[in-house]
């Protein structure tokens, strides 16, 4: 279940009562607002319809995912965290003719298009790091195989001029040799090649992180941490 990223303050103060008690009615909940009963009945409803509050005899209780979504809050700064993307890289690697080769893509839409690097994407609610590889290689590029997890890679990326955080993203990196099924070369979004290291690091625009994916994972790194700075017209 998906709720706005930036819930009006007074939801967020009903989510903090809620978290330190099993129940609380109306008159508890309202005790330390100044909105009038008919706004602060607005918000609880809106609580209830996104389903993280649920009505009971005697008042309101949090619902099983609105205690999962109320415990990543800062109760000290009344907010809800916002937190690290978590997605997989995808490296698959073949051997041909002698030739070390491995699935790129060329991302063609925005951000950071044009940009080479490794497949990926996000981690779906319950799915193991093995399924959402095998998710992503498939969905992309129509190959699939059977994916060993390798190594944590955390990536921060910033704006050169203002030193601004635009992306803050944990990767769990995934490896395969083995493959089956016809390479999807062009899609929606994207161009899949089989390229040598030396042949992706020659892109014009390279994701910096992935520069170093096939060194990490030959390494045996358990996990590794870097940050990158664009410039704006790179983002």
């Amino acid at each position: 279940m998906s709720y706005e990223s930036n819930p009006h303050s007074t939801q967020v103060s009903i989510l903090r009562h809620l978290l330190f008690t099993p129940e609380a009615n109306f008159a508890e909940l309202q005790k330390d607002s100044d909105l009038t009963s008919d706004h602060f009945t607005f918000h609880i409803k809106k609580l209830v319809e996104s389903g993280y509050v649920e009505k009971t005899k005697s008042g309101y209780t949090l619902s099983v995912a609105g205690k999962e979504y109320a415990n990543r809050m800062d109760t000290d700064e009344n907010e809800i965290e916002k937190q690290p993307k978590i997605s997989v890289v995808v490296v698959l690697e073949r051997n041909n003719n002698g030739r070390r080769e491995f699935i790129a893509q060329q991302r063609l839409k925005q951000p950071y298009y044009g940009f080479w690097g490794r497949l990926g994407g996000k981690i779906r609610w319950g799915e193991s790091f093995e399924e959402a590889a095998k998710r992503e290689l498939e969905e992309e590029t129509g190959l699939t195989a059977d994916f060993s997890y390798k190594m944590i890679y955390h990536k921060r990326d910033y704006k050169k001029e203002s030193g601004e955080l635009l992306e803050d993203k944990v990767f769990v990196i995934m490896h395969a040799r083995e493959h089956s099924g016809e390479l999807i070369v062009d899609f929606e979004g994207g161009h899949n090649e089989w390229l040598t290291q030396e042949e992706f690091m020659a892109k014009e625009k390279v994701f910096e992180s992935a520069r170093d994916f096939i060194d990490l994972v030959d390494n045996g790194t358990p996990y590794h941490a870097q940050e990158f700075y664009y410039d704006a017209h790179e983002y």
